[in-house]
């Protein structure tokens, strides 16, 4: 129960940092990836404020235990393969398209109307799509 209260609270903090820093309003974020328009760099603060802390966590994190819950997850192999690029490339053309990524389209749902509805269902869907796609596509670049 604690472990879930924790998880609440984390959540609403992180979708309360995500509205109050902007990302949520998808203008704003279609205007941080207009770099060769009208650039808005004031996002790069919000990507500073997340990246540097992770970066102090990930060094303070070895050997320690989470307060709640088993023990922290692995550190992730800084490998670059196709599934990584070709994830970043779907990731990042979505994000231009509809200004909005997983955590803001999540924390928006409330206030965003219809059209943030559509965003989140879509993505939902993608989510269940995507195990199936990638297993057919594996097979088909197998069977080539």
């Amino acid at each position: 129960m604690l472990r879930m209260i924790f998880a609440l609270a984390a959540g609403g903090l992180f979708g309360l940092g995500l509205f109050v820093s902007g990302m949520t309003d998808t203008s704003k974020v279609q205007g941080w990836l207009d770099v060769f328009g009208n650039w808005d760099p004031t996002l790069a603060f919000v990507m500073g404020g997340a990246i540097i802390p992770m970066a102090i966590a990930w060094r303070l994190t070895p050997g320690r235990m989470p307060f709640v819950g088993g023990a922290f997850p692995p550190k992730p192999e800084p490998k670059l393969g196709s599934n990584l690029v070709l994830g970043s490339v779907m990731f990042g053309m979505g994000w231009g398209l509809a200004g909005l990524c997983p955590g803001p389209a999540i924390a928006s749902l409330s206030y965003g109307g219809w059209p943030h509805l559509v965003f989140f269902m879509a993505m939902i869907l993608g989510m269940f799509a995507a195990p199936t796609l990638r297993q057919r596509l594996d097979s088909v670049a197998q069977a080539s």
